[in-house]
This record gives C-alpha cells, structure tokens and sequence, in this order.
C-alpha cells in the first residue's frame, strides 16, 4: 500500500460523486489516515453516509468554509490533534450559476471575486494555515481543468479561476521546496459529477471529449484518484509545480 502510515486531509467531500470522495476511497484503500472536510451542517450528513464505504473511519470529519480564515484555522486545529499530516488535497471550486450560463464579459465584480476566492485563493490559504502541522516532504494536491489554458464554451469564469490556481501552484512550490514540500495540481477531463453540471451545456462537453481524445473516452473519477495518490506518494518525490493532465488524452489535440 503506497500511503500506509501516512495521514491526509481532504477537502471538501461534497457527495458520492465528487472528484474528492473518489480521491478519499483510493487513498484509504492504499493505507492513508483520513481527515476528511465538509463545507457546512447542510453536507456533513451526505459525507456521514458515505463512511462506511472506507475501509477504515476517517480520523475526523470537520466543517470548512474556505472563505473563512478562522475556520481555515479550526480545520488545522483539528489535524493537528494528529501530529503533523503528510498532505492534504484541495478539491474546491465555486462560481455563481449566472457565471457559467452568461457570457464571460457579463461577469460581475462580486461574482468574479467569489469564484476566484473559493476557487484559487482558499489553496493560498490552506498553505498558510496548515503549514505549521505539514512534513517535511508533505504533498498538497490541488483539482485543475483545461479550462485554464483554452477556452471552453461556457466555463467562463471558472477558466480564469483555474488559471489563477495553476499560477497559484507553481508559485507555491517555489514558496514551499525549501522544506521538501511539493506541490502539484491534477487538470481532470469532463468527470460527470454534479457540481460539473452545472455548466451550461456539460453533457455536449462530455461527448465532444469522447470522439476527440486518443483514448476515445471520457476518464472516470477513480483513474484521477489514482494520480492523486501517485502524487500522495514517495513515487512522485522529485515532481513539484507541476500540472498533470488527467484526460484520456484530449488535451494533446490540435483538430
């Protein structure tokens, strides 16, 4: 088991079909200990119901709006009653539903500061608050999509988050080799979750991939919980800043 002995914090767990619970179940089945995060009251009772899918409890549950400093700061209290963790995934991102069904030039300055904060900022954060409690040679993994290096129909805003996180990823790793900690970003193919269906026309998406990626198919959330656990691992010690495509291929495309 690659992660066995090792302790990772995941955040958020939204529900059975997200990109982070996917990560969640690989990283259990390879032996990591868990800290598992939830936005609010509102989801703690999907992720409670999704435990006993795990090989093994997770060591907490906690609450993390990531807008929130002080609650950036609880959630690395609670980790911390651990020792020092070897990681943790950031599997956060937010737009305004106007966002991604309007054009991109309609979109407003309190809708453009929301995406960017919860969706690029929050992995900022995360570094500063949990820095104190990580390894040395820790991993921080962050979730990306092509949608921050060409332009997708649609994404809008959310493609412009996602550059910022990119950026955000290389310039961490820089802040942060100095004490071996790696930081690496996964840029997944169209997974059919529900958060991603919420951009105005995910399912034309979904097929388009299909026919144009070389490997003629859409990935699936475990073949990206794979690469996090890659990533999670002693197998990956000398990659960091890097932005590993995830996508059956498509983004190697020219026509």
């Amino acid at each position: 088991m690659l992660l066995k002995g090792k302790k990772f914090a995941i955040f958020n767990i939204a529900n059975k079909r997200s990109i982070a619970w996917a990560i969640a179940k690989e990283m259990d089945a390879h032996g990591a200990e868990l800290i598992l995060g939830y936005q609010s009251e509102r989801t703690k009772d999907t992720v409670v119901s999704l435990l006993e899918e795990l090989e093994k409890p997770p060591l907490a549950l906690v609450a993390c709006d990531v807008t929130s400093d002080e609650q950036l700061a609880a959630a690395r209290d609670v980790a911390g009653q651990f020792g020092k963790i070897d990681g943790f995934v950031h599997c956060l991102a937010y737009a305004p539903r106007e966002c991604l069904e309007e054009p991109f030039l309609q979109t407003s300055r309190e809708n453009f500061w929301t995406a960017l904060n919860i969706s690029a900022y929050s992995l900022v954060g995360m570094a500063q608050a949990f820095r104190p409690i990580l390894k040395n040679e820790a991993s921080i993994i962050a979730l990306s999509y092509f949608g921050a290096e060409k332009v997708m129909p649609n994404y809008n805003v959310m493609g412009v988050a996602k550059a910022a996180l990119e950026a955000s990823v290389r310039y961490l790793a820089y802040d942060l080799g100095v004490d071996q900690i790696r930081v690496n970003a996964i840029s997944a193919g169209p997974v059919n979750t529900l958060a991603a269906r919420g951009v105005s026309g995910f399912l034309g998406i979904l097929d388009l991939h299909e026919k144009r990626a070389p490997l003629r198919r859409n990935v699936e959330a475990c073949e990206v919980a794979d690469t996090a656990v890659f990533f999670a691992s002693k197998l990956s010690s000398g990659i960091t800043g890097e932005i590993m495509h995830v996508d059956t291929g498509y983004n190697i495309m020219g026509m």
